[in-house]
């Protein structure tokens, strides 16, 4: 379901467990061959999803499309708010979800950038709403296991305008794909020890920004090795993750395997 889909006495009936699910995404550069709103269209894209094979046991609020992009701003077109911002906005929102009696909300994330931010409002929300709980799912997070299994490139070849996201959005716009342009740019790393990549963390953190990550290219990875083929097997790996922790948010909890 979705929140502005719906008339007030419409969404005053429904289950206050219903799982609310918000997206925050992107728009900033993807380098030469991805649009601008690439990391909004996957979050959509992924909560579209949820909605169709979920229905009525999810509730999907407007989509955030511009948050935290400040180290793409070397590159033209990439919008961005700072994280006091962001943080301040998206607590007010989450706080007017909650006043109306929701219990349940997710954050899904498609957007590096919002991860540390999407992090603070996690334990900031919830320690002031203690009777609520709140869940931070990215997409390449919650299926990294089965995505280690579509991966073909290297260690270094999904990042940014990689081939798990030139692949999702040859799947989802193909018109907005200009694959001609794609250039193949694995992460400029200083120090090995905080190389990172979007299916392996660093052992430390070190600051780059996306100019100087991706030697002025605007990429971080190897989209060469994309397909639309490959990005719905990556669409279906991740809803269906997606949607078995939906499941056990609404109903209250899990079991290990």
């Amino acid at each position: 379901m979705k929140w502005e889909a719906l008339t007030s006495p419409m969404l005053g009936a429904l289950d206050r467990d219903t799982p609310v699910i918000l997206n925050i995404g992107a728009i900033e550069q993807h380098g030469p061959h991805l649009p601008l709103a690439t990391d909004a269209l996957i979050g959509r894209h992924f909560t579209d999803r949820i909605d169709a094979e979920m229905g009525e046991e999810v509730l999907i609020l407007p989509q955030i499309a511009v948050c935290c992009s400040r180290h793409h701003m070397a590159f033209a077109g990439t919008l961005t708010v700072r994280h006091e911002t962001f943080l301040a906005y998206l607590t007010d929102l989450l706080a007017a979800v909650v006043a109306h009696g929701f219990r349940k909300i997710i954050l899904f994330n498609s957007h590096g950038g919002n991860l540390a931010i999407g992090q603070v409002a996690l334990e900031s929300f919830g320690n002031d709403f203690p009777e609520i709980d709140i869940f931070l799912l990215t997409w390449w997070r919650i299926a990294a296991e089965e995505l280690a299994k579509i991966q073909e490139s290297s260690f270094g070849g999904v990042g940014h305008a990689c081939e798990f996201e030139t692949s999702l959005v040859q799947m989802i716009a193909p018109e907005l794909v200009r694959i001609d342009k794609a250039v193949d740019q694995l992460p400029v790393h200083d120090f090995h020890w905080a190389a990172a990549d979007l299916l392996h963390g660093g052992r430390a953190a070190h600051h780059r920004n996306m100019h100087q990550l991706s030697a002025g290219t605007g990429v971080s990875g190897c989209p060469s090795l994309a397909s639309p083929e490959k990005g719905r097997a990556i669409s279906d790996a991740v809803t269906r993750v997606a949607v078995s922790m939906l499941r056990d948010i609404r109903a209250g909890g899990s079991v290990a395997p």
